[in-house]
């Protein structure tokens, strides 16, 4: 089984991430509200899931899913630490994990659908996960070259991985660049 992003995380979790990815403006960009239901597939040490967590309030939540329960503690730790509570982790496969049949507002893919085995698979779980009218949003890398990221052979572009979110049974609301190195494509059920 693939790991997630995450094999790159001693290059990722630094503060020069940020210089180049910056969570709040994806997260504005996917349109995270306060009191939604965020669910974060990969979430890996929570890139993404603690400033969504910040973002949804105590009237929403988070769910994390990843493989690599190290990363999952590390999260939890995170948000332990920044007293964030409507945080929590699963550990799961992208592919067969279920959190919530039809009750997500938004299920969040950032940087990692090239990681999984099936990611059509991935998701059609995810679509399942969604509530009528959810977003399913995919954060990936452009595939030009880049000092950072993946190597270039594992990377979808835009038009490839919404070929796979449309086989997933998912409408493709929207692409745009997102930051200098990636794209965000935003699908509804």
């Amino acid at each position: 089984m693939k790991l997630s992003v995450h094999h790159h995380f001693g290059r990722l979790y630094d503060a020069g991430r940020k210089a180049w990815q910056d969570p709040e403006a994806v997260l504005q960009a996917v349109g995270l509200k306060s009191g939604m239901l965020f669910i974060d597939v990969g979430c890996g040490y929570g890139f993404f899931s603690l400033p969504a967590a910040r973002t949804v309030g105590e009237e929403g939540e988070v769910i994390g899913i990843d493989v690599n329960l190290k990363w999952l503690r590390f999260m939890l730790e995170s948000a332990g630490k920044a007293k964030i509570f409507n945080l929590s982790a699963v550990v799961g496969r992208a592919e067969s994990a279920m959190i919530y049949s039809r009750r997500a507002d938004v299920v969040f893919f950032g940087n990692v659908l090239h990681d999984f085995d099936d990611p059509v698979k991935a998701l059609t779980n995810a679509r399942r996960m969604l509530k009528e009218g959810g977003i399913l949003a995919n954060l990936d890398w452009r595939k030009e070259d880049s000092d950072v990221g993946p190597p270039m052979a594992i990377r979808f572009d835009e038009s490839l991985a919404s070929r796979m979110i449309s086989r997933s049974g998912l409408t493709i609301h929207s692409v745009t660049e997102q930051g200098p190195h990636h794209y965000l494509i935003k699908a509804v059920l």
